[in-house]
């Protein structure tokens, strides 16, 4: 199976920190508000999931959500999550330790396509 969400190893670690403070975390693409299209990190429950959501994977124990129409634009891309020294406009856990989540993509191959792992609306399985 070919994921469709990766995480790089320096945001690894910023979550590490973060479920110091917060407990279990999750992760919901934004569609445009606030920090424009950035990964935004709550604690676990936080934010409601519901039929209109996709679930994408899970990267380092959180569960990583999108919006469905959101989805619809990007399913033939892979997205991994980073993370970039700066303050960001959000209500994302990180921006009080100076750094942001970002996503970096790339277009799947037409093989990779075939390989996908399974989403599914609402929560996690």
């Amino acid at each position: 199976m070919i994921e469709r969400v990766k995480i790089t190893d320096n945001a690894k670690a910023v979550i590490d920190t973060l479920k110091k403070e917060h407990g279990e975390l999750m992760f919901h693409q934004s569609g445009g508000c606030c920090d424009g299209s950035s990964p935004m990190c709550f604690q676990k429950g936080e934010l409601m999931i519901n039929e209109t959501d996709i679930w994408l994977g899970n990267i380092h124990n959180c569960d990583f959500y999108m919006s469905y129409d959101q989805f619809e634009y990007w399913k033939h891309t892979q997205l991994t999550v980073d993370v970039v020294e700066g303050r960001g406009a959000s209500f994302s856990l990180e921006i009080p330790l100076g750094v942001r989540f970002v996503i970096k993509s790339r277009i799947f191959n037409e093989a990779e396509m075939n390989l996908l792992s399974p989403v599914h609306k609402g929560v996690s399985t």
